[in-house]
């Protein structure tokens, strides 16, 4: 799955490859520890 991590107003936001909102995290680290949670139970 490809993604983007955005910086939103203090905190991220997870985006798929079509720009979809996926989920939001208080940082990039959170984000990505997130996403790979995701991936693992996909």
């Amino acid at each position: 799955m490809k993604y983007h991590i955005v910086s939103v107003n203090g905190h991220v936001e997870v985006l798929d490859e079509r720009g979809n909102f996926l989920f939001s995290a208080d940082t990039a680290q959170e984000a990505r520890s997130d996403l790979d949670e995701l991936l693992a139970s996909a």
